[in-house]
């Protein structure tokens, strides 16, 4: 048999239940890794974990808060022996409605940031602390959203570009102290999954339309799809990506450069 790309390396993926995370899984279980899912959707997770072949266990992890890092790296160390990868893809857009800049309240900034800045900085953390004496990779899934304007999601916006700059200074972190670790970001265009389809309803009515408009703006011509993006979280994770550290990998079929 073949020997995968990141035969027995054990990889933490966040929101693993589903969309990008569930695809992810799925890929780094084809080639060889040991996956620990963690998500909040406890059936969901345990579904997921149970229909990939390999060795992919779920364990629950809220990503926003500490404890269950603290478990999730402990979990990952018990059952497989150490911790590899940490892949943050949990996120959230928030209300599809309300953020724009005049009238998004405090508390919609705060429940958007909770999951998307607070959770990756909090995952790179204990990534570090984990893989500190031996190395490892760290990938955090932002969005293009994170590098253009999004004057009616500004709350999304402003914490994905918020991933763009940690994962650029946690990267810088790990050279200086010599951990051995890279990290580097993903910035996904929109995509086929659940928070894909309330994009495409919010912007448009209904998601079919919102597909045919986006569509036309999107150079390869068509939507993306979630393991368009596991394959790129696959590369930066692999020794091929042994020399790229800090970088932002745009996945979205040429939609920025138009």
């Amino acid at each position: 048999m073949a020997v995968g790309r990141l035969q027995d390396k054990v990889a933490i993926i966040t929101g693993g239940a589903s969309g990008i995370g569930k695809a992810t899984a799925e890929v780094f279980a084809e080639n060889g890794a040991k996956v620990v899912l963690g998500d909040i959707d406890v059936s969901g997770g345990q579904e997921t974990a149970g229909s990939i072949q390999g060795k992919v266990l779920f364990t629950h992890l809220d990503s926003t808060q500490e404890a269950d890092w603290v478990r999730a790296i402990e979990f990952s160390t018990e059952r497989f022996g150490s911790v590899d990868i940490v892949v943050n893809n949990a996120g959230i857009e928030g209300s599809t409605t309300g953020q724009n800049p005049e009238n998004i309240s405090l508390d919609e900034i705060h429940s958007v940031n909770a999951v998307n800045v607070d959770g990756v900085l909090l995952g790179c953390k204990h990534a570090i602390r984990a893989m500190r004496d031996t190395g490892g990779a760290i990938v955090n899934i932002s969005s293009i959203g994170g590098i253009y304007a999004t004057p009616t999601f500004v709350a999304y916006g402003a914490s994905k570009g918020a991933v763009r700059q940690l994962t650029k200074s946690v990267a810088a972190y790990c050279g200086r102290m010599k951990y051995g670790i890279r990290c580097n970001s993903i910035h996904p265009g929109i995509t086929e999954t659940r928070m894909g389809e309330e994009v495409l309803r919010s912007s448009h009515g209904d998601v079919e339309a919102g597909r045919r408009a986006r569509i036309e703006g999107i150079p390869v011509g068509r939507i993306g799809v979630p393991r368009d993006i596991a394959n790129a979280v696959l590369y930066l994770a692999s020794e091929e990506a042994s020399f790229v550290n800090g970088a932002e990998l745009v996945v979205d079929g040429g939609q920025l450069i138009l």
